[in-house]
């Protein structure tokens, strides 16, 4: 039969995209005139449109012309599952000239489609944004042809943004019966972000809990101007005893958290306006919501990142105020003791979860930025990442046990697995008190030292407790991380000053700045780029900023005046030009403050971070040029192998015994000792059992670790012969295969462990 095929060039016109909107009398009708209209275009018995709910995950019926009504919110398919999960999951059209046929074909009784052969489906999606599944069918065998597969794409793209705010409606109000359709959460695998051990009830924080902004309050009618005035006077007495508990516990967050609050409300087309709709007869509750709402949008439509999160700040401080109008306190959606399930959590997040006292987190969302998990690290909070929605459907208070050392969930556990890890997490604590020595030394005798990787100021007593010899690596992010702006000088002079006094006369080792890739500055609004962790980062982003290098440099040099044994570190150099252009920067800034008369130490040593494979082959250069190095070996071996550890696809090739990461240490440390400067290794190979021999063995006497780790560190070289390092070493150089490698690593690690029992 020949096809009539004047729709093959359809672009559906402004009328009729206006009659879907405007003459359908709620949503579920849109969707119905939606698909009675690609229908009628395609001449086809049957159209479709699944829609995808992200937390059940799963596609659903949501509109039919031509299958049984009843089938509607009945047929549900996981991604990936039949012929409509299969065009989801892959984003690609599906044609088949009788669909019954295929093996991936998922029959539904309900659903009457036994008539229909022919088979033709598109994914509906907007820019990155999933939505669902469009699907047309026939009765006669291979109907569709590839022309049939052009138009639908344009008949969906021209429905697309329709279709998207239309679902994302639907899914406000989630149903009782979405609920029961979840699938039951007992065991979840994760991984392991942050170690430890967490017992408490579920608050999942990405609930509609901000109800508060569009449900009515009780008796809303009744209140005054003054309630308003009062609501607002609390408010900021609130955010100001939020900012102490913060700067108490972390200096680095003083005035930081809560600036944008702070602003905001000293905004006079804010509160102002609030005030002058109430003076207008407006309701004072709707009167904030109604400015609100205006800022929201119009922050959330700016192209600009840090623009739009200024949106979440918004509706944060009229919820805040709103609660206020009340007795019931908004307080926070975390209880002391609880387990925060998220979708995606920032570095200010984190700090708001601490203050309010829970015990571990959850991202459901399946990816975290290494900065936050160095945060949970540095505040001692489990973090686990698992890929399961579900768990944002999880009912509040539900037992929830949390191992962060292997990245397992156990939802409602029984009392003999409660028992089970209380046993193992009192045996761990009692080994992390355990007293160190004060230094530290192999068993023949020969000095190593131990130092701590600190990333924020809390961590500082924990090193000082554990007897570190002083900062192998301070991290100098999060200050710039967990505010909305870049920090002054001053602001940065205090934290840097503090670190200098609690940690003299030890040695500091200082990081500048290693903003860029994952750890992005949203305020700076740098374009995105396409592979960020070999665009503008770390020194380049300094370089490139000199003003802000410039701050950073003035901050250390006078927070160090008087201090001994403080050395600058320059992260990700990858020549000698580069390394040489960052000291100048600190010699001009010593001849700035020379001038200005303030007091600074003028000599403060400067090293850089080896982590680039191009510094290999100048390594005795840079030797001559630096005071010292510090082997980044999370970075060193990203870059030497080409793969990134975060990535699932690629984490196999991402191995710290390649030969070629062996033999770059060792080179390293070769270039180190014939000029007579200090190589560390602050990476986490530093703390991992499996490299510590092999390290020490090519000659690296300096091992910095997060804090928690230097008993276990300390222990393992107290346990270790350095003849016997030097010549596993050796054995681990000469090897040219991984494999070859990993059979040296396996068999010297079966030798200890022999010897050990």
């Amino acid at each position: 039969m020949q096809k009539d095929t004047d729709y093959l060039n359809l672009l559906f016109d402004i009328s009729e995209l206006a009659d879907l909107v405007t003459g359908s009398s709620d949503l579920e009708s849109f969707l119905e005139l939606a698909v009675d209209l690609v229908a009628r275009h395609f001449k086809a018995p049957v159209c479709s449109i699944y829609l995808y709910n992200e937390k059940s995950n799963r596609l659903t019926l949501k509109a039919t012309k031509g299958l049984k009504p009843e089938a509607v919110n009945k047929i549900h398919m996981k991604p990936g599952e039949g012929l409509v999960g299969r065009s989801f999951e892959t984003l690609s059209i599906v044609r088949e000239g009788n669909a019954s046929q295929n093996p991936g074909f998922k029959y539904f009784k309900e659903a009457g489609e036994d008539p229909y052969n022919s088979f033709l489906c598109v994914p509906i999606k907007r820019g990155v944004e999933r939505i669902g599944v469009l699907v047309v069918q026939h009765r006669d065998l291979n109907y569709f042809e590839m022309s049939d597969e052009r138009a639908i794409w344009t008949v969906v793209s021209q429905l697309a943004g329709s279709i998207e705010n239309a679902r994302l409606l639907m899914e406000v109000p989630q149903t009782r019966e979405d609920m029961e359709m979840s699938a039951p959460l007992g065991f979840i695998k994760g991984s392991a972000a942050s170690g430890g051990y967490a017992l408490g009830k579920s608050v999942v924080l990405d609930e509609p809990h901000k109800s508060i902004l569009y449900d009515p309050m009780a008796k809303e009618d009744e209140f005054t101007k003054t309630d308003f005035i009062h609501a607002v006077e609390k408010t900021i007495q609130e955010l100001k005893d939020l900012q102490k508990g913060f700067a108490e516990r972390l200096p680095e967050s003083a005035s930081l958290i809560f600036t944008a609050h702070f602003m905001i409300l000293k905004d006079k087309n804010f509160i102002g306006k609030m005030g002058e709709l109430i003076d207008n007869g407006l309701n004072p509750v709707d009167a904030v919501r109604k400015i609100a709402a205006k800022y929201m949008a119009v922050f959330s439509a700016s192209p600009h990142a840090y623009m739009r999160e200024k949106a979440q700040d918004v509706e944060d401080l009229a919820v805040r105020i709103l609660s206020h109008f009340s007795s019931r306190d908004q307080g926070n959606a975390c209880e002391k003791g609880s387990i925060a399930i998220a979708r995606q959590v920032f570095p200010s997040d984190i700090l708001k979860y601490v203050s309010a006292g829970v015990k571990g987190i959850i991202l459901a969302s399946g990816g975290v930025t290494s900065h936050v998990t160095i945060l949970a690290r540095s505040l001692q909070i489990p973090l686990i990442i698992a890929e399961e929605s579900g768990l944002l459907n999880l009912p509040g208070n539900t037992d929830i046990l949390m191992d962060g050392d292997l990245g397992n969930i156990y939802i409602n556990p029984d009392q003999k697995t409660v028992k089970l890890f209380e046993t193992k997490a009192g045996a761990e604590k009692e080994a992390h008190s355990a007293s160190m020595e004060n230094t530290t030394w192999t068993r023949d005798k020969e000095r190593v030292v131990l130092m701590a990787n600190i990333n924020l100021l809390s961590e500082v007593p924990l090193a000082r407790t554990l007897k570190a010899e002083g900062i192998g690596l301070y991290r100098t992010e999060f200050p710039f991380l967990i505010r909305s702006t870049f920090p002054s000088e001053a602001e940065q002079y205090i934290i840097y000053k503090k670190l200098f006094d609690e940690m003299a006369p030890l040695p500091v080792m200082i990081r500048t700045l290693d903003a860029g890739g994952e750890k992005a500055l949203a305020y700076s609004d740098s374009p995105k780029e396409a592979n960020p962790e070999l665009g503008l980062r770390s020194i380049r982003f300094s370089l490139k900023h000199r003003d802000i290098f410039e701050f950073q440099i003035r901050a250390m040099l006078r927070a160090a005046a008087g201090k001994k044994e403080i050395r600058i570190i320059f992260p990700l150099i990858s020549s000698i030009d580069e390394f040489l252009e960052a000291k100048q920067v600190v010699y001009d800034c010593m001849d700035d403050l020379s001038k200005e008369e303030l007091e600074f130490n003028r000599d403060v040593s400067l090293g850089m971070m080896v982590e680039l494979p191009s510094v290999l082959a100048t390594i005795d250069e840079f030797a001559r040029e630096a005071d010292f190095f510090s082997i980044g070996t999370n970075d060193f071996i990203q870059y030497l192998l080409a793969a990134d550890r975060s990535n699932k696809m690629v984490a196999d090739h991402y191995i710290p015994c390649h030969p070629a990461v062996n033999r770059g240490i060792a080179k390293i440390e070769e270039a180190a000792e014939a000029h007579h400067i200090e190589v560390s290794v602050c990476g986490e190979m530093a703390h991992e059992k499996d490299y510590i021999p092999f390290l020490l063995g090519v000659g690296i006497r300096t091992l910095s670790v997060d804090p928690q780790f230097l008993p276990m560190v300390q222990k393992t070289v107290m346990g270790l012969d350095m003849a016997v390092a030097r010549q596993y070493a050796a054995q681990m150089l000469a090897q040219t295969t991984v494999k070859g490698a990993r059979s040296v690593l396996d068999a010297f690690k079966n030798s200890l462990d022999r010897k050990s029992g």
